[in-house]
């Protein structure tokens, strides 16, 4: 069974969701400040604030002081939270995953007492490294509940399975499940996931991070993809009463528009994982239409992008309107005619290059 703490919050007070704050705690600073959190909110944290960014040690630290200054902080347990008991676990996978990503806390415990992977002979003497100097911090980490159940929501990191009792849904499937908007679950209440970046969503829609909200379907997915997407953000809801709200920081630096642009393609989704491969179908000069092969839909997919029949990453095939005098965010303008810009909505997507200041 997995673990999972039930919870009655008091109803005049905000609650704050946030999930995947991927070892980024600058960011994670930036959104608390952004969302005016205090200690009177309640804070929850959905998993993962450990891997892909750069200090996970320093995160984990910067969280344990939250629960430590209010009562009413929650943090739930990541799949990204426990990679270190594949090495208790002698998972020898594991060795070629650390020296895979840079990014990762099993390699801050090594840097932190200037040691290397190679240091260690077996898995079992990397273990008892880490027992030694950080045996409480993995404790922490371990002790961390799979799910909150409230009144109204779920909290569980990756999603639940679709069964009469939701609590009987597994350890793997909690933390590891991927796409869970696309599944169906039959709690009487509204789930809350992180794990999945929201974005992968949305082949044939706007290209977004922002939160996927459907209270019909009784599922919110906040996952914005910071430190995964190149034009990714942290996420956070904020509910208050019956208001369900969101706000996002991310690192793209701003730009002004200085020419105003009226998009009458009417374009839009995003190539996204795990849908890469594509077919040529017609190619114009900045950009190609091709059939994405897994999806089969249509997508006008940046020239610079394309090498091999392949898109070579994740990326928006969304096209925009913007003002002159409008703030945006500025992904990508390395190519020819066209920058890939994030507005202030949240939507990424392309307009002449010649609009930017």
């Amino acid at each position: 069974m997995i673990e999972i703490r039930e919870l009655k919050l008091e109803k005049d007070r905000r609650v704050i969701i946030t999930s995947d704050v991927h070892a980024n705690l600058l960011l994670f600073q930036q959104l608390l400040k952004k969302v005016n959190y205090t200690t009177d909110d309640y804070l929850f944290i959905n998993g993962d604030l450990c891997e892909k960014g750069p200090d996970s040690l320093s995160t984990v630290a910067f969280a344990r002081k939250l629960c430590e200054e209010s009562d009413r902080v929650f943090i739930t347990k990541g799949n990204c939270d426990v990679v270190h008991n594949y090495v208790f676990n002698n998972v020898e996978g594991i060795k070629n995953y650390m020296t895979k990503r840079k990014h990762s806390v099993l390699n801050e415990m090594l840097e932190r007492h200037g040691k290397a992977l190679e240091d260690f002979a077996t898995l079992q003497e990397l273990g008892e490294h880490y027992r030694k100097h950080f045996q409480d911090k993995l404790e922490w980490l371990d002790q961390l509940p799979i799910a909150y159940e409230t009144e109204d929501f779920i909290i569980i990191h990756a999603g639940i399975e679709d069964i009469p009792d939701w609590k009987g849904t597994s350890h793997e499937f909690a933390l590891y499940t991927q796409s869970f908007y696309e599944k169906e679950h039959q709690a009487d209440k509204t789930v809350i996931v992180g794990h999945w970046p929201v974005v992968n969503y949305r082949a044939t829609t706007a290209s977004s991070n922002s939160p996927i909200i459907n209270l019909e379907k009784k599922i919110i997915a906040l996952d914005g993809g910071n430190q995964i997407k190149r034009d990714g953000q942290l996420n956070a809801l904020i509910i208050n009463g019956d208001d369900i709200a969101y706000t996002y920081v991310d690192e793209l630096k701003e730009n002004i528009i200085t020419r105003s642009h009226v998009d009458e393609t009417n374009r839009v989704g995003t190539v996204t994982y795990p849908n890469y491969e594509i077919r040529v179908l017609e190619k114009g000069e900045y950009f190609t239409l091709c059939e994405n092969k897994n999806l089969g839909i249509q997508q006008w997919i940046k020239n610079e992008y394309i090498q091999e029949n392949m898109c070579k990453n994740d990326l928006s095939t969304t096209f925009l309107s913007v003002e002159k005098g409008e703030t945006v965010s500025v992904v990508d303008d390395c190519h020819e005619g066209y920058a890939l810009v994030k507005l202030c909505s949240g939507e990424v997507g392309w307009i002449p290059k010649d609009c930017l200041l």
